[in-house]
């Protein structure tokens, strides 16, 4: 249940992830054709941007001192304001030097909003009800990026790639500084530690935390690739996976939080790494495109069940070590990012196969060390 005090956050929240969304999803569906058709770059341009564009993730942990002099939720709101700049500014600079700095902009603007985005849910909302709002902000990010991906192919029809990252930049940096304007905190959150904190009790959230990147990394860099490489899978059939993957998730995310709530962290965490090997392993075996589409439907699925990562951190954590946390795991989790595609592509050059089995192991590893996870009965709830 949402108390009268906590609905500012709530609807605070609810504003900047749809501006997230907007402006990502924006960003991504746009730009590989604009900078292929209007900023003429080839594949080893496009792939030094590509590594850029994860550099704000791997130095999340920043977000602490940003904390010294700027209060957190109006970094979270200031993050929208860059990713909406980012974008809008994306169309207007299209020479390699010009998409580097844009790209760093919007990517430090959408990594260091879900830095605080993650932080503020965990401190506003207990144990009981977090969940439930972790997976109410996955359904409405899920609905927003159907909705933008219509929005886009409509401008489309009529507007340049110019016109059409300045007017949806324009839009998403409206809302973020609508988010500077609001003051959604209230005096009962414990304030938060503003340095590093690293604690030896929260190792297993650390090591899972890595290790849903490293999982995350090789379904990002290659389940696709493998549906277009392997299965020869058309753009119409990418984009319409797509669309059925945000439907789905649309409506099973508010179900994945009750989930958590009702059953805990450690069996969640457990459906999912034992459901990931299966999937994994499909991956690398199956020779049926209709099979591989299902596992990368059901792949996603999995993916909103790490939510439950930062709830079980919520339950065991000192609550004035929240938001430094958050950045430190932000941090860690873009670890991966920068080692498993490269190594990823070296293996796939050997076999294909060799990247999803290694994301099996990857799993299996995920789900011996989730038994750690104390049982419901034994675990605290730290917020007030």
């Amino acid at each position: 249940m949402i108390s009268t005090e906590q609905r500012p956050m709530l609807r605070f929240l609810i504003v900047q992830t749809a501006a997230s969304v907007v402006g990502l999803q924006c960003w991504m569906i746009l730009f590989n054709n604009f900078a292929v058709e209007v900023s003429g770059l080839d594949g080893l341009q496009i792939g030094i941007i590509g590594s850029v564009r994860e550099i704000p993730g791997f130095l999340a942990l920043l977000a602490v001192f940003v904390m010294l002099v700027i209060r957190e939720h109006r970094l979270s709101a200031l993050s929208i304001v860059f990713l909406g700049a980012g974008t809008a500014l994306t169309g207007m600079f299209p020479s390699f030097t010009g998409l580097v700095i844009t790209t760093l902009i919007m990517s430090f603007g959408f990594h260091y909003y879900e830095t605080t985005n993650q932080s503020l849910t965990l401190q506003y909302f207990n144990t009981a009800t977090s969940p439930l709002i972790f997976g109410r902000l996955r359904s409405l990010a899920a609905a927003t990026s159907i909705a933008v991906a219509l929005l886009l192919f409509l401008m489309g029809l009529a507007f340049s790639y110019r016109a059409m990252f300045l007017v949806v930049g324009s839009l998403v940096t409206a809302a973020g500084v609508w988010g500077l304007l609001q003051d959604p905190t209230h005096k009962e959150v414990p304030p938060q530690h503003r340095r590093m904190i690293f604690r030896r009790r929260y190792f297993l959230y650390y090591f899972l935390t890595f290790m849903a990147g490293a999982r995350r990394q090789i379904f990002v860099a290659f389940s696709v690739y493998l549906l277009v490489k392997v299965f020869q899978c058309s753009v119409t059939e990418i984009t319409l996976l797509f669309v059925v993957n945000n439907a789905v998730n649309y409506v099973l995310s508010p179900a994945i939080g009750r989930a958590i709530v009702r059953f805990g962290e450690r069996r969640v965490l457990s459906l999912e790494y034992g459901g990931l090997i299966g999937v994994f392993l499909v991956y690398a075996f199956t020779g049926s495109k209709l099979i591989a589409v299902v596992m990368y439907i059901l792949d996603h699925i999995l993916f909103n069940f790490s939510i439950a990562i930062r709830t079980y951190f919520q339950k065991v954590a000192d609550p004035k070590d929240i938001a430094p946390s958050m950045a430190v795991g932000f941090t860690i989790n873009h670890i991966a990012a920068v080692v498993m595609p490269a190594i990823g592509g070296a293996l796939w050059m050997v076999d294909y196969r060799i990247p999803f089995v290694a994301g099996a192991v990857l799993s299996l590893v995920s789900l011996l060390a989730v038994q750690r996870i104390p049982r419901p009965a034994s675990v605290t709830d730290n917020q007030p």
